[in-house]
């Protein structure tokens, strides 16, 4: 049974749906004019990632096939070929300026110095090493004299004996320079940090090296106080 009200009812559903189809149609027109208009200012396509690189980049040129061509390129990049007049100029300033480096490196001067080397706490501790005769600057002569006895059958078993009571009495003289070593950097250098079995181990392998070896050179002598 139609009710008399039901048509009003249904005429103002129509109505609205007819309404929100039309504020529908006026978003989506209105996104599409906004949508034009921000790809509108482009008018060209995105380049592959590909062709940009190789517009920036260049061609690359094929790898060498021989040495022959390899050397080839090596010389075309470095630059104007030098005469043999030039290349032993040259050669002889490098080596000058290496034997430069290692003269003042040899007389202690900081700035030649290895990493290892900088610093007065090392330094006062080179010199406390250079001022003593160390027990530990027999090892290289040693070295060699037990290496004469091995080929000597008839003194060779002795050879075993020899090193170990060696051994004992250079441990026992690095021990007791490390603890010198240390003792007098303390009294020295009070807030430094480097010290200990660090600092002991390199003036017990300094002591170990005979004099004339010795780099820095050492700008003491035995005896000298320090």
């Amino acid at each position: 049974m139609k009710l008399p009200w039901k048509k009003d009812e249904t005429s103002a559903s129509a109505a609205g749906d007819t309404a929100s189809a039309d504020d529908g149609a006026g978003q989506s027109a209105a996104s599409t004019v906004t949508t034009r208009k921000q790809t509108e200012g482009k008018g060209r396509p995105t380049p592959r990632r590909r062709d940009a690189e190789g517009r920036r980049r260049g061609p690359v040129a094929p790898a060498p096939q021989t040495r022959a061509e390899a050397r080839a390129r090596k010389k075309e990049l470095g630059g104007a070929k030098l005469s043999r007049d030039e290349r032993k100029q040259q050669s002889d300033s490098r080596r000058s300026a290496r034997a430069e480096q290692r003269q003042k490196m040899m007389d202690g001067d900081e700035k030649y110095l290895m990493p290892r080397d900088k610093g007065p706490v090392r330094k006062f501790a080179r010199e406390i090493v250079d001022s003593r005769r160390n027990f530990a600057g027999l090892f290289m002569p040693f070295a060699v004299l037990l290496i004469v006895i091995m080929f000597l059958p008839a003194i060779a078993v002795y050879a075993t004996l020899l090193m170990l009571i060696f051994a004992v009495f250079l441990i026992i003289d690095g021990v007791i320079l490390g603890r010198i070593v240390n003792n007098r950097v303390r009294e020295r250098f009070p807030d430094t940090p480097d010290g200990g079995f660090k600092l002991g181990w390199y003036s017990f392998s300094r002591s170990m090296q005979m004099r004339f070896m010795r780099a820095p050179r050492p700008q003491v002598k035995p005896g000298d106080a320090v």
